[in-house]
Parts: structure tokens; sequence; C-alpha cells
């Protein structure tokens, strides 16, 4: 299926937020307040709306007394993951380290070429990428994942080891080198997933 853009919004709308049922309203509150630093603008019984930046929310958290828990929530179709990012190599990197700390580790870790990104899953299951623009500038790395061969033989990536390139950093390798050596398999776990689904958490 193909996209004619003459049936296209003249003025597309901009993403603004997404909407989750939980069964866990407070501990979804808390981890989306520790990982992405997400605070509440209304926080009620049954319901809360959080932001981190100036919208009014970001992510919205419905506990609807006929929610039920997910089955098959890996393998059945739907949102795989929602994805917030950091400006630069530095300040991401940081942020794996502190969440690590936190006892908060990522299920699988991939550089895109276009991005390097680590999945967590929330209290829910509900995947949620941490990751850069490796490019630094959105307009150059729309461009590569448009023309690139590279990203068109393999648009999931490489993935790698963040404890890796933590090490790695911390000897003084650069990141552009660090990135480059991600693409090349260089800093890959040992046991690398066997696929991106979701990890079940129920």
């Amino acid at each position: 299926m193909t996209t004619d853009r003459r049936d296209a919004p003249i003025i597309p709308p901009r993403l603004h937020h997404a909407t989750f049922l939980t069964l866990k309203l407070d501990e979804m509150v808390r981890w989306y307040g520790l990982v992405a630093g997400l605070t509440p603008v209304h926080y009620s019984e049954s319901a809360a709306w959080l932001t981190n930046d100036e919208a009014n929310h970001r992510i919205a958290l419905i506990a609807h007394p006929a929610v039920t828990k997910p089955v098959n929530k890996s393998t059945t179709a739907g949102l795989h993951h929602t994805a917030f990012e950091y400006a630069n190599f530095g300040q991401w990197l940081d942020n794996y380290v502190r969440l690590r700390d936190h006892g908060i580790t990522p299920f699988m870790c991939l550089d895109h070429g276009i991005t390097m990104s680590m999945y967590y899953a929330d209290p829910e299951g509900n995947g949620v990428e941490i990751q850069f623009d490796t490019f630094g500038d959105w307009a150059a790395s729309k461009e590569w994942m448009w023309a690139a061969r590279e990203f068109a033989e393999n648009p999931i990536g490489e993935w790698f080891d963040p404890d890796k390139l933590v090490e790695a950093h911390h000897q003084g390798v650069s990141p552009d080198e660090i990135h480059e050596g991600a693409r090349a398999g260089k800093y890959r776990p040992e046991n690398p997933p066997a696929d991106v689904l979701l990890p079940e958490v129920y």
C-alpha cells in the first residue's frame, strides 16, 4: 500500500501523546517519572496525565475498572513501544547508568544506524525506547533512512551490550567511534535476544 501525498492533510497534526490502560496506576506513574522525567499534571485514583515538557501531557494513564490483564501481549498486534529522545550520546549513556543503578535495565539494545536505542518494558509490559539521533540532525537521518542501502538491507540494526559501551566511553573512545563499532558488531552481547518481541510481564 502506498500513500498518495495528495490525500494527506495540507497542514498535518503533530503527535501529542499516548494513552495506556493500566492495572498499576501508581507504579506506572512512579516508573515513568524515574525513567523519563514525566510528572503528573493531574493525578487521581483512576487516571493520571504526565508531561516532561511544555505540553499539558505526553502520557495518559487510565485505570478503568473494566481493564483486564493482557493475553500474549508480546505477540498481539498493536503498539510495540513509545520513544523518548536525548540530544546526544553522553546524555543518553548517562541515563542508562542512572537507570541501571536503580535496577532498571533494557530488554534489548540496537544500533539502528539512524539512532542508538535502548528498549525498556514498563510495569505493564509496554515497550519504551530511549534513543539519540546518531546524525544529530533529523533531516540528515531522514535522508539516510530513505536513501541508504545499509538501512534497506538491515533496518533493525545491530545488537549491543550497553555496559560495553560504558566501558569503551570510560576508556576515551569517542561517541562516533562507539557508534561505528556497534554497527560493526564490536559490542554485541554474549547472548543477543532472539527477536524484537516485548517481554511478558504478567
